[in-house]
């Protein structure tokens, strides 16, 4: 087995030269291998092409145990100054489309899907909101937080890690994976209420949630399901809901409602002794409502989605699954901040073998990263890019539904947006 320390600068070195500087017509194989650790085969890289100055697309092989899984690759270099990441994301947060809509509507010249989201429901009666299960900043716009850990979809997590933690970029330009923590409270003459939510599927018990424009027309009633042990227990009996317009209570009621929310109109849902704290208001009362989400790293985040982290410090981080395989996707970014690493595995036979969480995490340390989260997969693993001269950008993975699977939000790469 070949050294992992010696395994990112070879494999940086072929990235610089083979995916940027010699770019090859797209199609044309780089006979050059690296090793991924996990699991003692190399990653052949067999096509790549250079969509613009600091962004690169590539498809590569890896043998493992399983057969052959074909890989896609996204590189781009945010030390150019015309390239940045930001979320992909449909007009709401309780809402989906495919990879490939949303990197058209946006103008990215390429993305992969992101979080896992609440894409399925055992509460009788109740409908899947299809919003993510972590925080989404946009543009600076924070659009929620996160669902208690346990009410998250997806694999399990490494120890000490949660859905509070994100992939994002800074205000400084440079990726990270981070965690965010929401600082938020309604305030009035009876006084203060704690925030624990904003526009999530679900909220931890007894709390008080928020939901503003950006939620979209989803029942509400889904944040009040489960428990902050178990996802499927059952729907809170105990429940209360406030309007709120230009910072004055206008409804109250004891059931969480649906439909759109006007821009000048926040929406409080409390459950258990949060719906105790919201009851005591009022129609008529004046409240202001306050909410930021914070990051624990420094400086402020531009951009964040939720994903489950892998790497960090150059290390897969212990108790990752190593038995499981599937079909994956994972961002990732240097020791620096400035190169992110965005991968989609095949979807389809003969080339989806998959990757372990283990795999996965030594597959991003080969490619460069120094930190990494898994992202949604399976059906929803998508790359979508847009090449020179192409007026849209397509799926290039064979997504294995066959037909790409409407997600809740990606991650895009975007040029010229600063």
């Amino acid at each position: 087995m070949r050294s992992p320390h010696l395994v990112r600068p070879r494999l940086a070195l072929l990235l610089a030269a083979g995916l940027t500087t010699l770019v090859a017509p797209a199609g044309v194989a780089h006979a050059a291998t690296v090793t991924v650790p996990a699991t003692d085969s190399p990653i052949t890289i067999t096509s790549t092409e250079q969509l613009a100055p600091g962004v690169t697309y590539g498809s590569f092989e890896v043998t493992t145990p399983r057969g052959v899984t074909v890989g896609y690759l996204l590189t781009a270099d945010l030390k150019k100054n015309k390239v940045s990441l930001d979320l992909l994301h449909p007009d709401a947060v309780a809402q989906r489309t495919v990879v490939s809509a949303m990197t058209n509507e946006q103008g990215a010249v390429a993305g992969v899907n992101g979080d896992f989201f609440n894409n399925s429901e055992t509460h009788v009666g109740v409908t899947p909101t299809y919003s993510s299960s972590g925080p989404e900043i946009a543009d600076g716009e924070e659009l929620k937080f996160a669902v208690p850990t346990a009410q998250r979809f997806g694999p399990g997590l490494a120890p000490g890690t949660s859905t509070q933690d994100v992939f994002g970029v800074g205000v400084n330009g440079k990726a990270r994976v981070d965690t965010l923590s929401l600082d938020g409270e309604v305030r009035s003459r009876k006084g203060t209420i704690a925030l624990g939510g904003l526009n999530q599927y679900a909220l931890p018990v007894d709390g008080v949630g928020l939901f503003t424009a950006d939620w979209g027309t989803a029942s509400r009633v889904r944040s009040t399901c489960g428990t902050d042990t178990n996802r499927s227990d059952p729907c809170s009996t105990h429940t209360y809901e406030v309007t709120v317009r230009d910072g004055v209570v206008t409804t109250v009621g004891q059931t969480p409602g649906a439909g759109a929310i006007p821009a000048d109109t926040q929406v409080l849902v409390g459950r258990e002794s949060g719906a105790d704290a919201l009851d005591d208001l009022a129609v008529g009362d004046r409240v202001q409502v306050r909410e930021k989400l914070v990051s624990a790293g420094k400086p402020k985040l531009t951009f964040a989605v939720g994903g489950a982290p892998i790497l960090r410090d150059g290390a897969p981080l212990a108790g990752l699954d190593a038995k499981t395989a599937a079909v994956r996707s994972a961002a990732g970014v240097s020791p620096d901040g400035r190169t992110v690493y965005l991968v989609a595995l095949a979807g389809r036979a003969p080339a989806s073998a998959g990757f372990t969480i283990a795999e996965l995490a030594d597959l991003m340390r080969s490619l460069g990263a120094d930190a990494a989260v898994n992202l949604d997969g399976g059906g929803s693993s998508t790359v979508a890019v847009r090449e020179p001269g192409q007026a849209a950008a397509t799926a290039r993975n064979s997504p294995s539904d066959g037909t790409e699977r409407m997600v809740a939000n990606g991650i895009g790469i975007f040029l010229g947006r600063h």
